[in-house]
């Protein structure tokens, strides 16, 4: 039913339709916003994501709330994005907080902690354990306010010109990797490079590093790795996880309308499913392809994982005496993180594990 039948079957009338049509003008504004990413348009379910999400609010709101994206570059570089929705530039942005990690380390709960969450621990630690409001605590010291987007899954380890056969290799290894995971490289010897996605593939072409890590199969294939590095090492255990967030400008988000906020989380909301649920679609045939190309597959040695686990805890202790939100978050995670296990060995571990022995039967 149009607007001016309802009134009229309502018993309204022509004359309330004439004051209604401006008291809706009011409730439903035309806004206009950029939305700065850290992502290439060539990577379609990151980016891909922020358009969906764009979409969704102006679906939402009758096109009245334009959110217009911009790729890693275009307005901002990819790795400034909470900068430019701090000071004003953009209204808001899309990006993993864990790049941020140099001006605190507690930003990196926001997106993945070294050997921390699954994605489905991760997101119910965010919305029901209290994750999300002790990162806004912290965004607010940046004028920003954070809502959980699209989760890549569990990441790879990544592309390696030579092997690793035990810890000593890393030793001296310059090493493209996201966020606060250099931290632990560092700590065991690796030289850490944070890169924009965009630039890696240069670098590990002209020798300028030695390995990377991106994503997972489908956006690694994407970006050509494989012609660079053969060996393709798994798991990410830097990332069980790979957390995107939008962040908003708080004098911004203040000024909306309530159901302009509420069409920005539901958006969001609907977002980690359309990211979550792609890349679980597209990465099982991108490993074959890879393979096909030439990646060798192999695992980190047990050796390299238990020593990259207890530099990660060591790092942990020293950070949460020294930094609150870094031990607040860390105190809350670890403790769900414990029964979250306890739990899902219980479950997940046991179902998935058969399903696995019985692929190859059927």
């Amino acid at each position: 039913m149009k607007r001016r039948e309802f009134l009229k079957a309502g018993g309204v009338g022509l004359a309330a339709s004439a004051v209604a049509a401006p008291a809706i003008a009011q409730s439903m504004p035309e806004v206009k916003w950029r939305y700065a990413t850290s992502w290439p348009k060539s990577l379609d379910t990151l980016y891909g994501g922020c358009e969906f999400f764009s979409k969704r609010v102006a679906e939402v709101t009758d096109n009245r709330f334009q959110i217009q994206p911009f790729a890693g570059g275009e307005l901002v570089p990819g790795l400034q994005v909470l900068d430019a929705v701090a000071n004003g530039t953009v209204e808001m942005g899309n990006t993993a907080l864990y790049y941020y990690w140099s001006k605190n380390p507690a930003f990196t709960f926001g997106t993945a902690l070294p050997f921390g969450l699954n994605t489905r621990q991760h997101i119910s630690w965010l919305l029901f354990g209290g994750g999300q409001d002790m990162l806004n605590d912290l965004l607010k010291e940046y004028n920003c306010l954070g809502i959980p987007t699209g989760s890549t899954g569990a990441q790879m380890g990544g592309w390696f010109r030579k092997e690793i056969k035990s810890s000593e290799d890393l030793k001296g290894l310059k090493f493209r990797v996201g966020g606060f995971a250099g931290t632990i490289i560092a700590k065991v010897g690796g030289v850490p490079q944070q890169i924009a996605a965009g630039d890696i593939y240069p670098a590990l072409e002209k020798g300028t590093i030695d390995a990377a890590e991106w994503v997972g199969p489908y956006d690694d294939e994407k970006l050509g790795f494989v012609k660079v590095a053969k060996y393709y090492y798994y798991p990410g255990w830097w990332e069980g996880t790979g957390q995107g967030h939008n962040v908003v400008n708080l004098e911004k988000w203040n000024a909306l309308p309530k159901h302009y906020q509420a069409a920005i989380t539901m958006a969001s909301h609907d977002t980690f499913t359309w990211v979550t649920g792609k890349y679980d679609y597209v990465n099982p045939p991108a490993l074959k392809r890879l393979l096909v190309a030439g990646a060798i597959l192999k695992p980190f040695p047990q050796e390299v994982l238990e020593t990259c686990y207890n530099a990660a805890g060591e790092i942990y202790a020293d950070l949460s005496k020294s930094n609150p939100h870094f031990g607040k978050m860390y105190s809350s995670l670890s403790a769900y993180r414990s029964e979250s296990l306890a739990w899902m060995q219980v479950a997940e571990l046991s179902f998935d594990s058969f399903m696995m022995r019985m692929r190859t039967r059927t």
